[in-house]
């Protein structure tokens, strides 16, 4: 299969990857968490801060801090056993799940986090996050700013930076269970991690900038992981000063440096790491693919100029003007809820959406380095919705201009059965939702610039979008439900979207729901 038919293929229904035998080996599946062995450790404090306001960062900020950052970016923070059903009732074999305050896609976590650390009471030196026992492995010590610099493009004063996190996917972690489509499911875990990051970051007064492009067999050579298991998807760098993070392209190297160069500086480095699986099938489509996307010099990187489609004619409904939210994180993220089948209909206010809707592209104004010298960039994603039952806002489907904060109607009426109609599960009911919200891209994902890269990328900024969402909802009482199993076609039919040559990425339903039936504890002090 061609890597163009692959990514296209990739919105239909995830069953169209899977081989007829295929079968998931639930026994030998692997660890959602990665596990380093004989390497030194340095355990994290176990006391964490249960509310997280925004508040003023400590001037040189040490292992305590870094530790709560990771904690709430990432860190194992419930257990909790969920009852099992079939076609005969229930089966009496409870599915017992380690979760964190992010989403996961069957709550498998592909993601692996890492940091280059710079504190007074560490060595200095690159190392991984060991989420299943709060702590740092140290993979490599060594001062690096000059290696890492290069590597993203001599655009960022690394030396300013207190720590550097890189976000790693690796394949077989979802790979086992979903096949193919994990690729797809693994861009928009990788955005949800990264606007979690980015978030938590902010809360603890840090700067941070989300750099997509990157020689990324030197990074990868920096953190010792192999490009067939495993590789960097975002570098993040970190900084209490308010520029130090920033793209620079005043000495951007147009024809500088190589992975090849680079990667000759550092000697290899292979830890043993323990993944339970016993047998670990081979997944040639994503690793072809994550070959494509990489970036071996420089002179590749390239920044995206978004244009704004304005629709004329449709009805606009202008939203009332509402204050940003102000809310404990960490609170909101304990009770973040996914609802299936306990939405519950309930009337949502114009107030409410306006403040989802505000929230959730205000995330796409962040630092990153696709949108060169614009000051303002137009985002590359956007967010449509279809509406029942919200007073103030008449029954229909619109696209959200997010600069004029208003709503645009696409199409009049009440549209739960269309969409109903193209699930391809039927793990949710849409009949008991008020707001469906789609995240829309371009079809293209910008490939004439960003290349096969680009798709990823696009994946990852509609993860981003989705946690603020998620956030914004749980913050005001309401659940949401990110959804893969639709049909995009009926969506880009419904918002007419072919002719501006867009699709529907992913659709979250929002609203009131019911608690299920769930044994929970948590995994904190």
């Amino acid at each position: 299969m061609s890597l163009e038919k692959f990514l296209g293929s990739l919105h239909s229904d995830s069953d169209d990857f899977k081989p007829s035998d295929w079968e998931v080996d639930w026994d030998d599946a692997p660890l959602t968490y990665k596990l380093y062995r004989n390497l030194p450790v340095i355990p994290l404090s176990p006391e964490l801060p249960l509310s997280l306001y925004r508040y003023k960062s400590p001037a040189n900020p040490d292992l305590t801090t870094i530790g709560h950052i990771l904690w709430h970016v990432y860190g194992l923070t419930r257990i909790n056993q969920l009852p099992t059903y079939s076609s005969m009732g229930y089966t009496g074999s409870p599915v017992q799940m380690y979760r964190r305050f992010v989403p996961s896609g069957g709550g498998l976590y592909p993601n692996e986090l890492y940091v280059y650390l710079k504190t007074a009471d560490a060595p200095v030196g690159v190392y991984h996050y060991d989420a299943a026992h709060h702590r740092l492995v140290l993979l490599r010590e060594g001062d690096f700013d000059s290696y890492l610099t290069r590597a993203l493009g001599n655009r960022c004063d690394i030396s300013g930076c207190f720590g550097t996190v890189f976000t790693s996917v690796m394949f077989w972690k979802n790979y086992y269970k979903y096949n193919n489509f994990a690729y797809r499911l693994q861009g928009l875990d990788t955005g949800v991690l990264t606007g979690q990051l980015l978030e938590v970051t902010r809360r603890f007064g840090y700067e941070s900038s989300v750099y997509f492009q990157f020689l990324d067999r030197a990074v990868n050579h920096l953190l010792g992981i192999t490009d067939q298991e495993e590789s960097v998807y975002a570098v993040i760098p970190l900084s209490a000063k308010p520029t130090a993070t920033r793209l620079n392209q005043g000495i951007v190297e147009l024809a500088g440096s190589s992975a090849v160069e680079l990667c000759r500086e550092l000697p290899v480095i292979r830890h043993e790491h323990y993944v339970r699986s016993l047998e670990i099938k081979e997944y040639p489509m994503l690793t072809k693919m994550n070959e494509a996307s990489m970036l071996d010099s420089t002179s590749s990187f390239g920044y995206v100029k978004a244009v704004k489609h304005v629709e004329s004619g449709l009805q606009t409904v202008f939203m009332p003007r509402v204050d940003r939210l102000t809310y404990d994180l960490a609170s909101v993220c304990r009770k973040r809820a996914s609802p299936e089948s306990n939405f519950v209909l309930s009337k949502v206010t114009q107030s409410e959406v306006a403040t989802l809707l505000q929230e959730a592209t205000a995330s796409l104004s962040y630092n990153n380095d696709l949108n060169g010298n614009n000051e303002n960039p137009i985002s590359r994603i956007s967010l449509y919705c279809c509406l029942y039952n919200v007073d103030g806002i008449p029954n229909g489907a619109y696209c959200y201009d997010s600069e004029a904060h208003l709503l645009r109607r696409v199409r009049p009426g009440d549209q739960r059965l269309r969409l109903q109609k193209g699930m391809s599960l039927d793990n949710v009911n849409l009949f008991q939702v008020p707001m469906c919200l789609h995240v829309v891209g371009d079809k293209d994902y910008h490939k004439s610039v960003l290349g096969y890269r680009g798709y990823r990328i696009q994946q990852m900024e509609a993860g981003m979008l989705v946690q603020s969402l998620l956030l914004a909802a749980s913050s005001i009482g309401l659940g949401g439900r990110p959804l893969l199993g639709f049909d995009p076609a009926l969506c880009d039919e419904l918002y007419q979207l072919t002719d501006q040559g867009k699709t529907t990425l992913i659709q979250i339903p929002i609203g009131h729901y019911r608690y299920r039936a769930l044994l929970e504890g948590s995994l904190h002090s």
